[in-house]
């Protein structure tokens, strides 16, 4: 059987996926914000990409720790303070360590929240 992932989230469906199926913005999991919350206006110190080309920043809800590694995902650390902001289609985020070939084309809604 194989694992359905979510767009949105990038958790298996059913078995993490929060996201509403209307096709609204993901609720945060448990009350919980990311941890970047606090350091609201800030740049990141590293921007996390999925295998479904999503960016995430860390502290995430919709990952663990222990999924976070090559040669599943990519990271960029210490991307430039406007990196977050300027992730599309039209400017990807390609990242520099882990697995370099991930490139993310869209930002988590959680994340964006608190970036």
């Amino acid at each position: 059987m194989t694992e359905q992932r979510c767009d949105r989230c990038d958790l298996i469906i059913g078995a993490g996926c929060a996201c509403p199926s209307e096709g609204v913005a993901p609720r945060i999991v448990g009350g919980q914000a990311p941890k970047q919350a606090s350091r609201h206006g800030q740049p990141p110190h590293a921007i996390i990409v999925s295998p479904a080309g999503n960016a995430h920043l860390p502290g995430c809800n919709h990952l663990s720790d222990s999924e976070i590694a090559g040669p599943k995902f990519g990271w960029v650390a210490g991307p430039d303070p406007d990196a977050w902001s300027r992730i599309s289609e039209s400017e990807p985020l390609r990242a520099t360590e882990g697995n370099t070939g991930r490139v993310a084309t869209r930002r988590c809604l959680t994340c964006d929240t608190y970036a």
